[in-house]
């Protein structure tokens, strides 16, 4: 694997990894993530596939790891009830990227499954260059998640030519509904999005959120703003088996939207409600908090594949290896049922926990079993092992 960008130091080897996975038992592989995200649903799948699992938690919000879902197992070794058998707390995130918790992790012959919680609270720079521990997926896609890198998933979109909504470059250019996407500036990773149809709305509405504090004035100066697509999100829960010999290596999963505070108070209120709200209640916020499942109309779904398709070759051209095992494409479709890619997570997706354990019509329908995006990232690591080919599907 070459560097991410020119001038910097090289991501972690190829052959680094290999030389840790040399030193595993086959046999013990126990799967890691942080606690955070879809954890769950990552330790859900690795239990179904006969895996232990191994949570890194942070002090403050460790209990469902560490508590209320931990695993109990029989004589036998078989789960009776949930699904963490360990829960390493830390004073912060951060600290899964010191030598004495690789170590830890190296010895527990660990695959490490990286979520958002993961690259967001843990340094980038780290997980690329310094943590020889193997990872399942592709790493040097995990930077093209932010929008501020030179090369993110937009110039991915780009290449690949697929839609994705129009970048507005100035705010005095706002010409109709645009979202104005910059990071809360109290709940610092989440979201202080919002909405505007003119250059008066964004000066007002920005002047507001700037005066209550949910956004700073150096985030809205990078900020990216990008027409709005009216219509219904979809986030697609795809899967790339690099491994796969004999059938598609595209798998779709399952299919989920999500609850957005204060949002989705919002919409629940008749219009002259709305007009009633103060100042401060007024401005929607977009932080979200939850998913749910959905499904997509058959004629669809070819569009939906072919957009995937383009991704995952784009990854491969321009991101060597290219994606590995889950990504998610966030979208919206409008009026004219055409679908705008807005977002691209190239590791597990934050709603996957709607199919942990029951699985999602598509994947069940495909494997003939409940199929959750967790559980199918074990079952790749399962056949990698047995096939012996788990090099190809780490980084």
């Amino acid at each position: 694997m070459g560097p991410h960008r020119e001038g910097t130091d090289t991501i972690v080897s190829r052959e680094g990894i290999l030389k840790v996975l040399e030193a595993y038992d086959p046999s013990a592989i126990r799967i890691a993530t942080i606690g955070s995200h879809s954890a769950l649903d990552v330790c859900d799948g690795a239990v179904e596939e006969g895996f232990a699992t191994l949570v890194i938690c942070e002090k403050g919000r460790s209990t469902p790891y560490a508590r209320f879902f931990r695993a109990t197992r029989d004589k036998e070794g078989r789960a009776v009830r949930g699904m963490v058998d360990e829960a390493i707390v830390l004073s912060k995130f951060q600290e899964v990227l010191d030598d004495k918790m690789q170590d830890r992790l190296r010895r527990a012959n660990a695959v490490f499954i990286p979520n958002r919680s993961f690259t967001s609270y843990c340094d980038l720079d780290a997980i690329e260059r310094s943590f020889h521990v193997p990872l399942f997926g592709s790493r040097n896609l995990l930077r093209t998640e932010e929008r501020e890198e030179e090369r993110s998933y937009y110039w991915i979109l780009e290449k690949a030519r697929l839609p994705a909504p129009e970048k507005i470059e100035d705010p005095k250019d706002i010409d109709g509904l645009v979202i104005v996407k910059l990071h809360h500036k109290v709940k610092k990773l989440e979201r202080g999005f919002f909405t505007a149809a003119s250059y008066k709305e964004y000066k007002t509405k920005s002047e507001a959120l700037l005066k209550q504090g949910v956004i700073s004035a150096r985030d809205l100066a990078k900020a990216r703003i990008e027409r709005y697509i009216i219509g219904p999100i979809f986030n697609f829960d795809f899967f790339y088996s690099p491994i796969e010999a004999q059938a598609e290596k595209l798998e779709l999963l399952g299919i989920d939207w999500r609850f957005e505070t204060s949002l989705d108070g919002h919409v629940r209120l008749p219009a002259d409600q709305q007009m009633t709200l103060d100042e401060a209640e007024r401005i929607p916020e977009y932080v979200v908090v939850g998913h749910n499942t959905a499904t997509l109309r058959e004629s669809s779904l070819g569009e939906i594949f072919d957009i995937a398709e383009r991704y995952v070759r784009a990854t491969q051209e321009h991101f060597r290896p290219g994606i590995i095992g889950p990504f998610t494409l966030q979208t919206a479709v409008d009026k004219d049922l055409k679908f705008w890619v807005y977002d691209v997570a190239p590791r597990i997706g934050g709603g996957t926990n709607v199919h942990m354990s029951m699985g999602h019509p598509y994947g069940n329908s495909l494997w003939r079993r409940p199929m959750s995006t967790g559980r199918r990232i074990a079952m790749e690591i399962r056949r990698g092992i047995d096939s012996g080919r788990l090099d190809e599907i780490v980084t």
